[in-house]
């Protein structure tokens, strides 16, 4: 991990690209700003891991409502 100090209204340049500017540090916070090109998705990672998990969830509840559809689709065709 790269560990830089920055002030107010210092930039942080990634990839040519990206431009992470300080915009406020007031008692414990620091207020950034995030500037990229429209292809890059930007999360704060505490949204990104509960989407991410929400996501992972659905997932799981399609898969069970498709087994028991098949399995049900299997047990009619047997009879």
């Amino acid at each position: 991990m790269l560990v830089l100090t920055r002030r107010t209204k210092e930039i942080i340049l990634i990839n040519y690209n990206i431009e992470i500017h300080i915009l406020d540090i007031e008692n414990n916070q620091v207020k950034i700003g995030v500037k990229a090109p429209t292809q890059f998705k930007v999360y704060r990672k505490e949204v990104f891991d509960r989407i991410k998990e929400e996501n992972q969830a659905a997932v799981l509840a399609t898969n069970k409502d498709s087994a028991k559809i098949l399995a049900d689709k299997i047990k009619s065709s047997q009879k």
